[in-house]
């Protein structure tokens, strides 16, 4: 196991009503700004329940910004940063997904880059998304109220933008952007359209593989986690598709997807992030949901860097499907690791989500957009070894074409 430093102080309130918890939780002189996405958190009532608690605390001064996009957009941020100026906001209460939670946080970040007229300097935020946001040193206060598990982003310090414009979908991560709190009530996400739940499910799981899949550090805790976190979304994720009714599973996604990304199955450990990467220029140039990027291209990933991954393969295949070399149909290694990317395939499209280009309606064409878009934002050294040049990646799209060994 590697040196590492953990640190994560966001405070989680999980559970059923919990949403009356912000009467204590967001300070009663605070002037809040509650940020959200399309409408659905309206039409749900969950805004309703957010304004009733903040106004069980006595608050007063409240502002709202909607319209946040499922890929938040650079511009659309910008916009609900210079009302976080022009209102002297100095708390911001993300209420949806992994989307408005990332978005929310890049406004936190980037609110203090203003200009004479006092409105954020666009240039200057594009510039601090180029550059992660790492070296901005302050930022405004930040609560969540999940109300879609997939991302973690409600337990982390992290967060993806989307500029459209310049057709750059860029990660960012500071650790001001910690939320000071989160609230997951599993209750909404019962109005999920299946659609989100299965995105969710996939997203989860392949942040675990991304952090668990790579080569062997004898991190017992963090591979024994990462196991039984994906064991969990795999039982859970099907039980969900039965019966979608069900509570319990709805609280057992929403936990693990959260415990998927606050950064305890990744310390100590190395971690790949090549599908991520790729599936961030499939978003922004095609407009595919984020999580069907993901299942689209991680049996490509582990296909074409078996060889290097080989040893955690063969551990993934034996902890997570049960595939045992030493059964009476003894395999060798290589049909070992086939057969496991196999199930993994099969255990996406159980959840109905796509695992090649043919299932998105893509082909070869492309290709050459997709590796152009890696080298204009310097994604040419991915992966564990970061020796993932274009050259990989090409070949990881080449695989995904359709999906075959």
């Amino acid at each position: 196991m590697n040196n590492f430093q953990y640190y994560n102080p966001v405070r989680i309130v999980f559970g059923e009503g919990q949403i009356k918890e912000l009467s204590e939780l967001v300070p009663q002189d605070a002037r809040v700004l509650i940020t959200y996405g399309g409408g659905s958190a309206e039409r749900t009532g969950t805004l309703d329940e957010v304004r009733t608690a903040l106004k069980a605390n006595g608050q007063r001064d409240i502002f709202e910004f909607g319209g946040i996009e499922p890929n938040p957009e650079f511009n659309t941020l910008l916009k609900a940063a210079d009302m976080v100026n022009e209102h002297d906001i100095d708390f911001l209460l993300a209420v949806g997904g992994g989307s408005v939670i990332d978005g929310s946080k890049f406004v936190a970040l980037v609110s203090s880059l203003t200009t004479q007229d006092g409105t954020v300097s666009r240039d200057q935020a594009w510039e601090a998304l180029t550059s992660y946001c790492k070296d901005i040193d302050s930022a405004v206060a930040l609560g969540a109220v999940l109300t879609i598990p997939a991302t973690g982003s409600e337990m982390n310090s992290g967060g993806v933008v989307n500029h459209s414009d310049r057709q750059a979908k860029l990660p960012f991560g500071n650790p001001l952007a910690y939320p000071k709190f989160s609230i997951l009530d599993p209750t909404k996400t019962l109005t999920l359209p299946e659609r989100q739940v299965m995105n969710g499910v996939a997203d989860a799981f392949v942040h675990v593989m991304e952090q668990y899949l790579t080569y062997p550090v004898n991190a017992k805790v963090q591979d024994a986690f990462a196991e039984s976190l994906l064991k969990i979304l795999i039982e859970e994720g099907q039980a969900v598709k039965a019966d979608a009714e069900n509570l319990e599973t709805r609280k057992n996604i929403m936990w693990t997807a959260t415990m998927a990304l606050n950064g305890l199955i990744g310390v100590g450990v190395p971690q790949d992030w090549t599908t991520h990467m790729i599936g961030h220029e499939l978003t922004s140039l095609h407009g595919i949901d984020h999580a069907r990027t993901l299942t689209i291209l991680l049996p490509s990933v582990l296909r074409e860097l078996k060889d290097s991954k080989k040893e955690k393969l063969l551990q993934y295949a034996r902890n997570v499907w049960a595939i045992d070399s030493n059964t009476d149909t003894k395999q060798d290694d290589d049909s070992i690791i086939e057969t496991a990317i196999v199930y993994t395939e099969d255990f996406f499209r159980s959840l109905g989500l796509p695992v090649s280009f043919a299932d998105a309606a893509l082909d070869e064409s492309a290709i050459d957009p997709i590796l152009q878009q890696l080298d204009a934002h310097n994604m040419v050294k991915l992966g564990e070894h970061k020796d993932n040049d274009l050259t990989v990646s090409r070949r990881i799209l080449e695989r995904a074409l359709t999906g075959a060994a």
